[in-house]
Order: structure tokens, then sequence, then C-alpha cells
């Protein structure tokens, strides 16, 4: 009973903690622009199938991908296990599942099943030491990069060992039941052979049964722990992207990745410039009173998808790594725009959350404060980026979104640009001279093809 209590004890309050966290994210999320996303459901949910759960975009990099899959198909199918280890955790018994199937047709199954899981198991723990050496011992480049210091690496490798820890609970606690199973312990049913488990179990040899038991608790009471540890951890770690994954790829852009999305405020002066007889017609009754804002200077500027991008990262660093900007040497590194993203929308939500639920200025704006001029303007807009995402993220967007705010809002823009931006509106072209010279350079060679 004094079991029972302490589990139920400790699920609860770690899991209201953890579901606090969890309406806090999304109630920054919310603080975005909203979008009409309910379009081509069908597209959606196949790209999400695709992208997030077949680990598509994952394999253009097949070493790196072969063993992530390992880590994250064993996580899937853990949590099978997890599901019985809660329900013991409950009611006090142990493997109530199989005492439930046990002598059934799905009694083979069971034991089928927790095979695979300790498989499974076995290949995301050596994925993990690869993962480990390659982020500390190899130093692969995207890894150390500038943005990578401090709490990012530690939380990249905390995540590791806490996986060491889980997997070292499921075999202690696997192999300690095949040893008092061999003891006939009537608290621990016969089950049947996992194979790696019962690989383990003679080094347990020769213990009583009570010192086996202790060690099958440990491992339980390990597993679960860290479990739970994990569910509040996510949240302040890249690796929260385990579950938004599913919903970015879902609400991901659907349209061309070169297609910029114009503004219609900026449309309509240009329907103005081009129909000169409407300049000083009445406004519609619709139009809004206030003088429209361009492009985005703080977080709550962006778009909640664009919020959910920055939640989402994994912090990987393909996108940076992929960047021909970065390659170049210069500051811009999308992977940084998107950690700067999130950095200061939890510094908004904790604003919100400081003022009962209402922001007050704090003289911050992601735009200067978190992402420099000279980053956005490194930006060729090539797009390298949102390709190589693994999860459908777009760092673009959100550089675009800051830099029209930039010349816009502004006039913060070189003077090579200012000389294009005024030959676009004299013109209608780039170039320093009228349309109706545009053609001019096709007369030489017609002169000659005469010739």
């Amino acid at each position: 009973m004094i079991a029972i209590i302490a589990f139920t004890l400790v699920f609860l309050i770690t899991f209201g903690l953890a579901a606090k966290r969890y309406r806090e994210i999304y109630r920054n999320i919310m603080l975005g622009k909203k979008e009409d996303l309910s379009d081509h459901k069908d597209k959606r949910l196949k790209n999400m199938l695709l992208i997030a759960l077949g680990q598509k975009k994952m394999f253009k990099n097949f070493l790196p991908a072969f063993l992530h899959l390992f880590v994250y198909v064993a996580f899937l199918f853990t949590q099978i296990e997890l599901i019985e280890i809660i329900l013991d955790g409950f009611t006090g018994q142990h493997r109530m599942v199989w005492k439930a199937i046990d002598g059934t047709f799905l009694s083979p199954l069971y034991v089928g099943l927790i095979n695979f899981i300790e498989f499974l198991s076995l290949g995301a723990l050596i994925a993990t030491f690869i993962f480990l050496a390659r982020r500390n011992l190899l130093k692969v480049p995207r890894f150390v990069m500038p943005e990578m210091k401090g709490w990012p690496k530690l939380d990249g490798n905390l995540i590791l060992y806490g996986e060491i820890v889980l997997v070292a609970g499921i075999f202690t606690m696997n192999s300690a039941d095949q040893a008092l199973q061999a003891l006939n312990d009537p608290h621990y049913p016969a089950t049947g052979t996992f194979f790696l488990s019962s690989l383990i179990a003679p080094l347990w040899s020769g213990m009583s049964a009570d010192t086996l038991i202790l060690l099958e608790r440990i491992g339980w009471w390990s597993h679960i722990i860290m479990v739970l540890v994990f569910l509040n951890y996510l949240p302040f770690s890249k690796h929260l992207h385990i579950m938004l994954a599913f919903p970015n790829t879902y609400f991901g852009k659907l349209n061309e990745k070169g297609e910029m999305n114009h503004m219609p405020e900026i449309q309509k002066e240009i329907e103005l410039m081009m129909n000169p007889d409407t300049a000083f017609a009445e406004p519609p009754a619709d139009a809004p009173a206030e003088i429209p804002s361009f492009g985005a200077k703080d977080v709550m500027d962006l778009t909640q998808r664009n919020l959910l991008n920055a939640y989402t990262c994994t912090e990987c660093g393909r996108c940076s790594a992929a960047c021909p900007a970065n390659q170049t040497g210069k500051l811009l590194s999308p992977r940084k725009i998107m950690m700067d993203t999130r950095d200061r929308l939890a510094e908004v939500g904790k604003n919100f959350d400081a003022n009962g639920g209402e922001f007050k200025a704090d003289g911050k704006t992601l735009l200067h404060d978190y992402i420099s001029v000279e980053e956005l303007r490194a930006c060729t807009t090539c797009n390298a980026c949102v390709e190589e995402c693994p999860v459908n993220i777009n760092p673009l967007d959100i550089i675009l979104q800051l830099r029209r705010n930039l010349i816009l809002e502004e006039s913060n823009s070189p003077e090579e640009w200012n000389v294009m931006f005024n030959n676009i509106e004299n013109n209608g072209a780039p170039w320093q001279f009228s349309a109706a010279d545009r053609f001019n350079w096709s007369k030489d060679i017609q002169t000659e093809e005469k010739e």
C-alpha cells in the first residue's frame, strides 16, 4: 500500500507540473497572429505521416538517420511497456497485463513484444553512445557552432545520459524479473524468456530473493522516475520536438518553397500607384482606421505557425550547415534564428505571467536585441535551410518578416538596396532606365544580324 501511495503521489505531482508548463507553451504559441490552416487536410495528414512519423527527410544523411531511427522507434514501442508499468504502479501488481492474457493466444504476442522492445532498446543504447561521441569527441562541425555553447550543448548531452538510465532501468528490471521467475516467486509469474534479459540474469545468480526484488524495484523505479523527469524536462529542452513535430508538419506550408507571402497592405499601395484615378477615391467602409504595421519586430508580430516552428526546432544544425551565408563565414545561422525566437518568446511568456496576463513593455524586441541586422542582411533567400529541416521548420519566413520591418518601418537598408528600390518604384525594374528604353539592347543584336 505504501508503494501504491508513493507512486500515485509522484505521478500526480510530476504530471501536474508538466501539464502547467505545456499550457504555458500553448499560450505562448497562441500569442502569434492567426492563420487559416484548415485547407488541404489530406495533404497535411500525408506530410505528418511521412515526415514526422516516417522520418522521411532524416534519411538524406543515412548514418545519423539510421541511428536516430533506433532511438525513435524504441521510444514509440517502449510506451507500450510503459502503460503496463503505470498500471502496475497504481494497483501494486506486477505485469498485470500478462496476468490478464496468460494462457490465451495473446501471451506469445506479449513475450514477442517485450523481446522486440529489448532489441530496440539495445540499438538505442548503442546509438546513444555514438551520438555522445559525435557531440563531444568527434565534434561534428554543426554541433560546435557559437550558438551551441553553454546550455544547448548541455541539453543535448543530458537527454542522452537520461536515455542510458532509461535503458539500464529496463534491462535491470527485466533481468531481475527473469531471475525471480527461476526461483518461482509467486509475485513474479513465469512469462517465458526475454532473450537479452536472460543473458544478463546469470549476473544475479546466488542472490537471495529479497535482494533480487530490491534490484527489480530499483530498475522499475529508475525507469518510471526518469520517464516522469523527461515529461517535465522536455518543455525546457530542444527535445520538445518529440511531441511538436507532428502538429508542426501538419500545419507546415504547402506552397512552393520559393514562394513568398505578399503583404496585402503593400499590394493595395501598388494598385493605387498603377491606377492613379483611384488614388483619391473614398476608402472602403471596412478599411482599417489605423496605419498597418509591416513585417515583424517582436514575436507577437509573427504567426502562430512561426512560433510553433521555434518550439519544434531540434537544434540539429542541418539548416546552418547547408546555409551558404554561414559557410562563407557570415553571422547568419538559421538555427540561431529559431533559437533566438524561442528564447524571446519564453521571455515574453514570463512577462505575461509576472503582470497578470498582460504584456508590459520591457524595452526589448526580437529584432535588434536578439537577431541583428547583419544576420538578416546575410540571407540570400535560397531556401536551403527550409529544404534541410527534418521537421519542416521555416527559418526563412521569420527572416523575411523581420527584414520587411527593417526596410518598411525603419527605412533601414543598405544604399545599394535603396537604389534598387527607387528604380523599381520609378521604372518598374531594378535598372536605372525607363520602361520605354528597356529593350534598346536588342537593337544592337538586330544590327549585327543585318550586317
